[in-house]
């Protein structure tokens, strides 16, 4: 497992609950890159591994020994778990909207991919909805992104970006302000 220190990004913030939330954040950034792009929206609870495997002993068995240890180091550590059979959404807001979490889920983050432009060039967008998706997806400064955005209980939001134009794990950039309006809505599927 990869520290912030291992790819250059040290959040700001060095508590080590921010710390666990940046690391899974670019483990789970990493995960869904393995897919490659092009990919559907993708849900996942945070749990604090120790706590987890305290409430389910059969948990250790499962966990691969490298996480096993960094939860006995670290009492923040982070897992991911990701969310499968979601409900059908017309949008993203719509799927955070309904989603809600037990008391045993820590987090929560989301992985989505966005096609963003400079704001020069969003001036120039049609108002019609079918008209814009056409000319973002024409437009030569285009940009394709996924994020991943993850948020606590207790407070701290995290999110991660990986650009198709840097698509290396070393290039992904961090930050708890990059996009605060994903990051707030999935902290709200939290309260």
């Amino acid at each position: 497992m990869s520290t912030p220190e291992d790819s250059g990004a040290v959040p700001a913030d060095d508590s080590g609950t921010v710390r666990a939330l940046d690391q899974v954040m670019r483990e789970v950034e990493r995960h869904v890159a393995s897919g490659g792009w092009d990919g559907p929206v993708r849900v996942f609870a945070l749990v604090r591994t120790a706590a987890a495997i305290e409430a389910e002993p059969a948990l250790a068995g499962q966990l691969p020994p490298e996480t096993m240890i960094a939860a006995r180091l670290d009492p923040d550590h982070l897992t991911a778990v990701e969310q499968e059979g979601l409900p059908p959404a017309d949008d993203l807001e719509s799927l955070l909207a309904g989603l809600s979490w037990p008391p045993t889920v820590h987090g929560a983050a989301v992985v989505v991919e966005r096609v963003v432009l400079p704001s020069s060039a969003e001036a120039a967008m049609p108002a019609d909805p079918q008209e814009a998706v056409a000319y973002l997806m024409a437009h030569p400064e285009r940009q394709d992104v996924r994020l991943a955005a993850g948020a606590l209980r207790d407070g701290p939001r995290w999110c991660v970006l990986r650009t198709r134009a840097n698509d290396d794990d070393a290039a992904v950039a961090g930050g708890a302000d990059l996009v605060p309006g994903l990051t707030g809505a999935v902290a709200a599927t939290l309260l």
